[in-house]
């Protein structure tokens, strides 16, 4: 820094639907990031909860648009000051002095974007090998996931025109165009993610769900098509 000109600013954007249970155990780990000078911006995506309630006084804004991560944490971008944005999910927590780690590695690699490595959170034993090989595939292919906690330079991001407007896979298609950009700074330190998910539907039936998923959708299916498909796999008990 010289001219004594303000540090980078950093605007984690959380995406929200009917995460009453647990928004604001999640906002109140990022009270350290908001003390630093950073900002919150929690967007809901019509919650039929408290979730908007509980947000506002952790959070420096609060704003609804239309379902879907890709269009809330768009709109969540289009407000946001900071000159990197960090896409958080509200089941995910950072790691200790995650601003540090994003903007000092941005600065020193010259990149233009990122992701943590990730820890699935519970106790099944698959759950710490699902973990590695996320963040394995992460590193050979240069593709992050949205439980990675991406992040990414203001300017990239506009020059790579946002999250495409995908039901399913949009974080992977903004990695795709975030890499012609620069390749992804990938972060040792772990965000936590909820095992919820993989607990609910069933750790092995998971993980060969979202391997056929992503297959398919790097085969051309329809994200639309294959969004119709999690949803009922999610729904069969």
């Amino acid at each position: 820094m010289t001219g004594g000109s303000a540090p980078p600013r950093l605007s984690v954007v959380v995406p929200a639907l009917d995460e009453a249970a647990g928004i604001a155990a999640t906002l109140e780990r990022l009270a350290p990031l908001r003390a630093a000078g950073h900002e919150v911006v929690v967007v809901d995506g019509g919650s039929r909860d408290d979730t908007s309630a509980l947000a506002a006084p952790l959070a420096d804004r609060v704003l609804a648009a239309p379902r879907g991560r890709a269009s809330q944490m768009n709109a969540g971008a289009a407000v946001a000051t900071g000159e990197v944005l960090l896409f958080l999910h509200a089941d995910t927590r950072l790691p200790d002095r995650a601003d540090r780690l994003v903007l000092d590695g941005l600065a020193a690699g010259g990149r233009a974007w990122g992701r943590f490595d990730v820890r699935i959170e519970g106790g099944h034993p698959l759950l710490r090998l699902v973990g590695w090989l996320m963040n394995r595939r992460s590193r050979w292919t240069g593709i992050a996931t949205g439980d990675q906690a991406m992040f990414v330079r203001r300017d990239a991001f506009d020059a790579a025109g946002g999250f495409p407007p995908l039901a399913l896979m949009e974080d992977v298609a903004l990695s795709a165009r975030l890499k012609r950009i620069s390749p992804p700074l990938c972060i040792a330190e772990r965000a936590v993610t909820s095992g919820r998910r993989w607990a609910s539907q069933g750790v092995v039936r998971t993980i060969l769900l979202m391997w056929w998923l992503r297959l398919r959708y790097f085969l051309g299916a329809s994200p639309e098509r294959l969004a119709r498909a999690y949803r009922r796999s999610a729904s069969v008990e």
